[in-house]
Formats: C-alpha cells, sequence, structure tokens
C-alpha cells in the first residue's frame, strides 16, 4: 500500500544575521510535525532554507565592505549551522540564491507579464527598508510601518505590479469554503477583515533602485521584488517547472502545510495564493501561522540587548531541553514568554524531576531488587489498571492534540503519563514488597509496569526530544515500537536486563550559575558580533541657542499608572507624577513596553510642552525615549534613584 504524502515548510529564514530563540522555535516546531507524521505512516517531505535578496542584504554588505554573496553565503551557513544543531530532520534546505530557484523566478515573472497579471508603472508611497514593504500614508500607524512599527521613509520609483484585484473575489470565496486553509480561526478573521474585504491594492514586484536581486531577464533594470522570490520556493525547491515539472513537484504539491509566523501570515494568505492562481495551480491545503516567542521584556531584539540565541542555551541545558521547552511553552494562539530562569525552573520540575528521576529510580529499583532483569510475572492487582488506562489511552490523545497542531498539549499529554508512572510508584510502594519474600513477583510486576509505560511514552516522546528518547529506549534495553504497537499493553519482552547504571537524563540546576553562564556567553556573543558598542550619527539639526534650551523643562517623572489607547496600535496613556502634580502624558511606545511595565518607572519629561490630543486624548507632555537605527525605543531614565519632580538640568 502507497503511503500518503506530506509536504510541510516553514518560513525560508531572512539572511540578514544570526537568528535568534524566537526564529529557531519555527524549524523545532515543524520538525516535530513532521517526525510526528512519518511515526504515522507518512512520506513526509520537510522543506526550509533561506531568502537571500534584497536591499537590506545589500546595504549591510556594504558596511562591511563585502559582496552580497558573501554575505549571504557566511549567514546562510550560519542559519543551517543551527537548524542541524537543533537535530532538525528537514529533507531540503533551498537557498534563493540557488540558480536553478532563480531561473523559475525569471520563468514565473514572465509568464505572469505576458499573461497580463503583471504590469509596469510607477509606485509613490511609503518605504519600509527591513520589511521590504511599500504602504500608503493611510496604511501607516501613528505615521510607521504597520508591520514592525519603523519609521518609513517617502519612495517613488518605476515597478512592475501583480493585479491582486483579478483574483482577489476567488481568493475571498476559497477561504469561507475551506475553514482549515487559514489556521488559527483568529487569523483567518484577521486577514479577511483588515485586507481582503475592504480591498486590495495591486502589489508591487519588482524594484530598480537596488540590485541584489533576480533580474528580470526582459527589462534588466529591474530586480524581481522579494516577495515573489521568496515565496515561490515552496514550488521551486522541490522541482516546478514551467517547461515540465519533475515528479516530485507531481507527488507533493499542493503543500499539505506551511508553518509560518503570525507577523508574515498576509503574505502567504493573500499574495502567494494568488501567484498560485495566477500560474493555474492548486492552494496549499494550510497555512498555519505560529505566534511569537517573547523574552520576558517583549520582542526580541539585539538593540534591546534581550536577544536569546539557540546554541548558547543548548550550551547550558542540552538540545533536547531546549526543544522541549520551546514546544511545550508556546501557547496554540498567544505568544509564549522565555528567559533563563523560566528554562532553570522547567529543567528542575518536569525534565530532571517528573522523567529523568522517573526513569532513574525505576533502572535503579530493577537493578537493586532483581539484579536489572525485568520480569512480567502476571501477578497483578486493580491498582495496575489505571496506569494500563493511561498508557494505552495516550495514543489516541498525542494524535488528536497533533491533528489540530496543538504540540504544547501533545507534549502534556505524554508528561501526564511520566506524572501517572510516578504516581503508581507511591501507590505500590515497590521499597516496601521488596521487604517481603511473598511479594516478589508482585513487585516484579510493579517494575515491569512501569519500564512497559515508560516505553509508550518514549516512544510518543520521540517527535519532540529525539536524543532523549533513543538514550531511554537504550538504557532500558527496549526496541523502537511502531505507533500501531501502542494500542497494546505488554510488549516489553519479559526477562530483558536494563543497564547496570543509569545516566542522568537531565540534571538540576540552580539559577545563580545559570545566570553567570549566560552573562559570560552574551559577552562572548557581543564580541563575536560586535554588537557592544553600536553607534549611530544623526544628521544634525539647525543651533539653538542658550535661551531657547533654558525655555524647556525637564523633570524627573514617576508613572504611577498606565493603559491602552483605545482605537490605537501604538499609544500608551500614563498618568505621571511630577513633585505634587500628576500629569496625562500619551506615548507611541505600545510596541516596546505594556502597562504593565510602565507602572513604576521614573522618567524624563518634557513637562511645558503644549498640551495636545491624540486620537482623542488630551497629553499634557513629553516622555523622552532613545531609539536605535532599527526604529526600537528606550525610556531615559535616571541612573540613580532621584525623587519624582527632581529637574534635570
Amino acid at each position: 500500500m502507497e503511503k500518503k504524502k506530506f509536504y510541510m515548510t516553514t518560513a525560508i529564514a531572512y539572511t540578514s544575521g544570526k537568528p535568534h530563540i524566537g526564529n529557531t522555535y519555527e524549524i523545532v516546531l515543524a520538525d516535530s510535525i513532521a517526525r510526528f507524521k512519518r511515526q504515522q505512516g507518512y512520506e513526509v517531505f520537510f522543506q526550509t532554507g533561506t531568502d537571500e535578496h534584497g536591499q537590506k542584504i545589500e546595504l549591510k554588505a556594504e558596511e562591511l565592505g563585502i559582496t552580497p554573496r558573501e554575505f549571504v553565503d557566511r549567514t546562510a551557513g550560519t542559519i543551517r549551522s543551527i537548524w542541524d544543531l537543533m537535530n532538525t530532520s528537514y529533507d531540503k534546505f533551498i537557498r534563493t540564491t540557488d540558480d536553478y530557484h532563480e531561473k523559475q523566478v525569471q520563468k514565473i515573472f514572465k509568464k505572469l507579464y505576458e499573461k497580463g497579471d503583471i504590469y509596469k508603472g510607477h509606485y509613490e508611497g511609503m518605504y519600509c527598508t527591513p520589511c521590504e514593504s511599500f504602504f500608503t500614508p493611510s496604511q501607516l500607524v501613528d505615521g510607521k510601518c504597520p508591520d514592525c512599527g519603523r519609521e518609513c521613509q517617502p519612495a517613488k520609483e518605476e515597478a512592475y505590479f501583480l493585479k491582486l484585484s483579478n483574483y482577489a473575489d476567488r481568493l475571498i470565496q476559497h477561504i469561507e469554503t475551506h475553514p482549515e486553509f487559514i489556521q488559527p480561526e483568529s487569523r483567518k478573521n484577521e486577514m479577511m477583515n483588515n485586507f481582503l474585504l475592504p480591498g486590495l491594492q495591486d502589489l508591487c514586484v519588482s524594484r530598480s533602485s537596488f540590485k541584489w536581486g533576480i533580474p528580470v531577464d526582459f527589462d534588466e533594470k529591474h530586480v524581481v521584488y522579494v516577495w515573489l522570490d521568496a515565496l515561490t520556493n515552496y514550488i521551486t525547491g522541490i522541482g516546478y517547472d514551467l517547461d515540465g515539472s519533475s515528479e516530485q513537484f507531481e507527488k507533493f504539491w499542493p503543500a499539505d502545510l506551511h508553518l509560518i509566523g503570525k507577523d508574515i501570515l498576509r503574505f502567504h494568505t493573500i499574495y502567494w495564493p494568488i501567484m498560485l492562481m495566477a500560474l493555474d495551480l492548486p492552494l496549499p491545503k494550510q497555512v498555519f501561522g505560529h505566534p511569537w516567542l517573547l523574552q520576558g521584556d517583549g520582542k526580541m531584539s539585539k538593540s534591546k540587548g534581550n536577544v536569546l540565541y539557540a546554541d548558547q542555551l543548548v550550551d547550558v541545558f542540552g538540545v533536547d531541553a531546549v526543544r522541549y521547552f520551546v514546544l511545550h511553552e508556546m501557547p496554540f494562539e498567544n505568544d509564549g514568554v522565555i528567559s533563563w530562569e523560566l528554562m532553570v525552573e522547567r529543567m528542575n520540575s518536569e525534565l530532571a524531576n517528573t522523567l529523568g528521576n522517573l526513569v532513574n529510580r525505576t533502572i535503579s529499583m530493577s537493578n537493586k531488587y532483581f539484579g536489572g532483569i525485568v520480569n512480567n510475572t502476571n501477578a497483578t492487582e486493580a491498582v495496575d489498571d489505571d496506569l494500563k488506562a493511561t498508557a494505552l489511552s495516550v495514543l489516541q490523545k498525542v494524535s488528536d492534540k497533533m491533528e489540530q497542531l496543538r504540540v504544547a498539549d501533545a507534549i502534556t499529554e505524554i508528561f501526564h503519563l511520566f506524572k501517572r508512572c510516578n504516581k503508581y510508584i507511591d501507590e505500590t510502594m515497590p521499597w516496601v514488597l521488596a521487604k517481603d519474600e511473598n511479594k516478589k513477583d508482585r513487585l516484579a510486576v510493579v517494575l515491569y509496569n512501569l519500564i512497559e509505560s515508560i516505553c509508550i511514552g518514549t516512544t510518543l516522546l520521540e517527535p519532540f526530544m529525539p536524543e532523549t528518547s533513543e538514550k531511554i529506549l537504550s538504557q532500558l534495553n527496549a526496541p523502537k515500537r511502531s505507533f500501531d504497537d501502542l494500542s497494546s499493553y505488554g510488549l516489553y519482552p519479559s526477562g530483558t536486563k536494563v543497564t547496570d547504571t543509569p545516566e542522568i537524563l537531565f540534571a538540576r540546576m540552580e539559577v545563580e550559575e545559570v545566570l553567570k553562564k549566560a552573562e559570560e556567553l552574551n559577552q562572548e556573543e557581543s564580541s563575536a558580533t560586535g554588537t557592544e558598542a553600536p553607534v549611530i550619527d544623526l544628521e544634525p539639526k539647525a543651533e539653538i541657542t542658550y535661551d531657547d534650551f533654558m525655555k524647556m523643562q525637564f523633570q524627573v517623572g514617576e508613572i504611577i499608572a498606565c493603559e491602552e489607547v483605545k482605537k490605537s496600535k501604538k499609544l500608551l496613556c500614563s498618568q505621571v507624577r511630577i513633585g505634587s502634580q500628576v500629569k496625562q502624558i500619551v506615548s507611541g511606545i505600545k510596541a516596546h513596553y505594556t502597562p504593565e511595565q510602565m507602572v513604576g518607572k521614573k522618567v524624563m519629561v518634557l513637562v511645558n510642552l503644549k498640551p495636545a490630543k491624540l486620537a482623542g486624548v488630551l497629553s499634557e507632555g513629553m516622555l523622552l525615549c532613545a531609539e536605535d537605527e532599527n526604529g526600537n525605543l528606550a525610556l531615559v531614565i535616571p541612573e540613580k534613584d532621584m525623587p519624582a519632580g527632581a529637574e534635570i538640568c
């Protein structure tokens, strides 16, 4: 019987720098899904890779004094090494600088131009370099990029456009008749209500103001715009060709799953499906927009100094502990949080205690009481029934969760079995049974049941923690099982001998020691990447006189309350105590601080700014912030603890 096919992709990583753990989360999530599908019997093709063209790459290479090709070769190598470090089982690593991909993109562009779906025009609007996106003034949020919150620059240039309007109605109908197409459900509503239903503007698909891109072969002044280049990797990577596609493409397309971050959902659920419609190709079956993995103080940013890297975490905790954390701590729809402290807590409670200690003491008791020989003597009691029922039910529960891509919940079900094993030890008290020679057969069954249940849980654990699964089965001298075997209880061969010396799977850690190690790693990372002291040069403004400066009154303020401004994506409204008075100040810093983070901060305030209304809310001053080259903001705060109202002079 021919295997069912399953083709899945991640978004391709942009080669602007080393990926942090939030970026790495996606490849680990995808890997767990691919491994699970393989265990279910699917023929899986799992593709990932790197997105390597664009103005941002050209500028970064210029800053370093190297060619764009040298820059992307170096960065793509770094990205791939991290994907490999995390033990991800991808089948294809595509680069958008691959010759085959570039040739196919040129063919696709020309085909759509000849078909009339691409036309030549001029674009005038606001351009965000980091996002490689144009926006009209009405699309900006508080004057900044609606996607990343950074400054946009006015730009006008000749460009080619894709006629999105030609296919908008067809796409709306597809989404409405295929509720599984965009997941989770909330993401579908966002795309429909915010973009499709209000009406689509045609998409800019070429640029002429920089050169690092795939040339439009019939108009070499232009290079193919990044999204048409990047998105088509999902078909070129498996052999799509307008002149005759490969057997692999015919076998695996349409994709079963595009796994992407929620921030690029619009490109994958609107622009990409329309490109496919224009090429007369079927649409992917599902696009899943996963949430972000955040640091405790917000989205990771090098300039904020809150970036965690996978190789740093692996250096301290090991690969599988990091895999466990990023997979288990991410809610289905909401953003997850990671920190060194949280990692230590989960390492100690879940991995070292629930799982590691269970395996260790089960093997140790088998060695102590029976010389390591595990026998099923059939001396069963009623207390065994619930453990067996839990073990036999876990496959279906995990499968149901994975069908919905609820990976964190699937892992919880597996650890529920391990916790049930620990409870079984407390219920049966093997150390008491060992004191009674007449209870020897009963003791043997208790240990057999524990090892059998651990084998079942460990088999299911393999997609998420493959090295740990292999280590446990090796120590138990147990053969690897198929999912079909998990519907039967008692397959562990009676008379098998476990290892003489159980390996400690996960050692308990002290927070203070881990934080000290983390600081050392951060210093090494800063030295290696040259990020210790970034320098920003600003265009000088017109000189002012001393009298001009003295007209401004700066004081220390203490934020005593803060809330989001309704109907604004960027504004926070703070109540700021300055001496004996309280001023209400509205600030465009919602992307960088939550209201909870604001409360209690001592900040620098321009107190005699003329009051003005922002989004209908009165603002009576200004909080001063520093801004880096990427538009990230940090409140200016006093170096020492100063009283609210202290003059800044």
